[in-house]
């Protein structure tokens, strides 16, 4: 087409020309870490090969369960997940959620019975959902639900007041913070009944935002709470398949300098 021409379809992590739409080139596509390997039952945090196979949790879940039952990504978060995600929230790259929504799915069919399941979008600020036009989060949503056919309820969690930014706060402030921070629609208990619920975001950096939703959606009494996210923070050493000691990691990485 003529207008491939004038706007030839570049990859959505550095933006050299590529050969479709929504492709990426294959530097970034190698340098992806997609998180498909064995994790914790709970919290979805990757876990060494050593200790996959059946119902396996992490410390800080044995510690302090989350109020969700898993909460996979479909990658681990860098440089081109990072790029990704920014551009779809303030460069306008609509586009990217369907890509973003692409390669969540099969994560998604992963967490059970989609028959079962309801998309719920973490809801964004008013100011912000105002000054940026749209929630980045109900975009992925609603190319989930295209996708995989599974149905969605943008309005089924809202949000109750605006919140401060998480960034550099310890885990005790991060929970603060975010108290109180949403509120369920009037009918919610019947548009959830029998629902497994699925809240969706885009970065699972501290997981504060999403304990707190996932805790209100909790006392709907529903079958089931899970999350699912494009990108999450993970630390280096579980990438890299490093021993390390589950009693002491803090799946919240709450010295991680991020959003979220």
């Amino acid at each position: 087409m003529i207008i491939d021409y004038a706007l030839p379809p570049r990859c959505p992590g550095c933006g050299v020309v590529v050969g479709e739409d929504r492709q990426f080139c294959l530097t970034c596509w190698s340098s992806l870490d997609f998180l498909d390997g064995p994790s914790c039952s709970r919290c979805s945090i990757p876990l060494p090969t050593s200790l996959s196979g059946g119902f396996v949790e992490c410390g800080a879940c044995l510690a302090n369960a989350p109020p969700f039952e898993g909460a996979p990504a479909a990658v681990a978060y860098g440089p081109v997940a990072r790029t990704v995600a920014l551009r779809l929230k303030y460069a306008r790259r609509t586009g990217h959620a369907r890509l973003m929504a692409r390669l969540m799915a099969r994560q998604l069919n992963m967490l059970g019975d989609m028959e079962a399941m309801l998309l719920v979008p973490v809801p964004l600020q008013r100011w912000r959902l105002w000054s940026r036009g749209f929630n980045q989060a109900a975009l992925v949503v609603d190319e989930l639900s295209r996708l995989t056919g599974v149905p969605h309820d943008h309005h089924l969690l809202l949000r109750a007041k605006p919140t401060a930014s998480l960034r550099g706060k310890g885990r005790r402030e991060r929970e603060r913070i975010v108290a109180g921070a949403f509120a369920l629609a009037a009918d919610a208990k019947v548009r959830a009944a029998g629902r497994h619920l699925v809240l969706v975001d885009d970065v699972h950096a501290s997981g504060a935002t999403l304990r707190a939703a996932a805790r209100l959606l909790g006392r709907l009494g529903t079958a089931r709470v899970s999350a699912l996210t494009w990108a999450r923070v993970v630390p280096e050493a579980l990438m890299t398949g490093n021993i390390f000691d589950f009693a002491s990691l803090d799946s919240d990485m709450t010295d991680l300098v991020m959003t979220g």
